[in-house]
């Protein structure tokens, strides 16, 4: 049974036309409604943006990354702080990812062993070594009330030979990972690798899910595969995860990936996307994308997003924000990552109230057809 004090997950609503559902994510730093879209604070804030800015969205939960907490400022330094929580002034739920990712894509910096993976830091070439009761005891010390396991992640068109080994490691890296969690503070989710091989996934589903953890995550998509492939391996796993336990989605991704496996029956996402574009020019509108540095805004009067009622949406024109772009002032960066972020929330917003409403299947199929999918 899963402790009071962890996280866990109450299911409302299923809709009665797909896999999608309406539920409630009851945390230690409050509650957490899903279907969720979870802004990525990789170093500890959510870039261009403050938590006021979050606040003003709702936004209830955001995500920090091991790896890079771990290099800079330290995890010590963040526990001596009293945590991740006060030492960035958030006072609402965090997750933190093992840093898997980061530390697998080091290609060429990086050996995978048993015990765990040496790697040479991104910043100054030093060397250190993650294995999965490390990884915990770092992600404990920062104090999120989500710690993911510590798992391999392959990219998608490995070899199936490959994935085999992987995906046995990873079970064995998990069952260390679970002994090492001490569930004081925080709640581990293992993650299910295996790539766009559906027999593995469901393999490895079933090894993940026999430890009876508080959550579980689908990893290694959007890693190199088509969207298609992603949105079909999705389609087929996510509804083999337990009913009663919240399901991530992990790094996905834009609206199209968002409604389409929410369809699929996943409550949790997270991706870079949002804030990463805007700070490259490009912004997530229900008339589509729009590249606000292209010279047609030069003199456009007109809100970025007729429809949207955000900070930058109700006080600046398309002119003005493409000024600001192309002189590379710093409040660009600012004013579109909060129309982006403003963006992914409503929308997660808008699919929970569909949900509520029995109409999401309807509305899922018009959205996707819509030029607000943004594709």
């Amino acid at each position: 049974m899963i402790s009071p004090h962890l996280v866990h997950f109450e299911s409302l609503t299923p809709d009665p036309h797909s896999n999608a559902r309406r539920g409630r994510l009851w945390t230690p730093h409050g509650i957490v409604e899903t279907p969720v879209f979870m802004p990525v604070g990789t170093v500890g804030s959510v870039k261009a943006i403050g938590p006021d800015d979050l606040a003003k969205d709702d936004v209830r939960i955001i995500l920090g990354n091991t790896y890079h907490l771990y290099l800079r400022p330290g995890h010590e330094l963040i526990r001596d702080f009293g945590g991740l929580h006060r030492f960035i002034g958030w006072h609402g739920a965090m997750l933190t990812d093992s840093g898997g990712f980061q530390v697998f894509s080091l290609k060429g910096i990086r050996k995978i062993e048993e015990d765990g993976v040496t790697f040479r830091s991104h910043l100054n070439g030093s060397k250190h070594l993650f294995t999965p009761e490390r990884v915990i005891a770092i992600e404990e010390a920062i104090g999120a009330d989500i710690i993911m396991a510590f798992d391999e992640c392959p990219p998608a068109l490995e070899s199936r030979d490959y994935f085999e080994r992987s995906l046995a490691r990873t079970t064995r890296w998990l069952h260390r990972c679970q002994s090492a969690w001490k569930r004081e503070h925080s709640s581990l989710f293992g993650i299910v690798q295996g790539g766009l091989f559906k027999d593995l996934r469901r393999r490895h589903i079933e090894e993940v899910c026999a430890l009876d953890l508080p959550g579980y995550a689908l990893g290694g998509y959007s890693v190199g595969e088509a969207p298609e492939d992603m949105h079909e391996g999705v389609a087929d796993c996510a509804p083999l995860l337990p009913a009663d336990r919240p399901r991530y989605l992990m790094g996905v991704g834009t609206p199209v990936d968002l409604v389409t496996c929410t369809l699929a029956g996943i409550d949790m996402f997270d991706c870079v996307l949002p804030t990463r574009t805007a700070r490259n020019g490009l912004l997530y509108t229900s008339v589509g994308k729009i590249i606000i540095k292209n010279a047609k805004y030069q003199r456009d009067n007109g809100p970025l997003d007729p429809n949207c009622d955000c900070y930058t949406c109700r006080h600046f024109s398309r002119a003005y924000l493409r000024h600001l772009y192309v002189s590379k002032e710093l409040l660009a960066m600012r004013l579109n990552s909060v129309h982006n972020i403003h963006y992914f929330v409503t929308l997660m917003a808008r699919v929970r109230q569909e949900l509520e409403n029995g109409t999401f299947a309807t509305w899922a199929k018009e959205f996707l057809a819509s030029p607000g999918a943004c594709r």
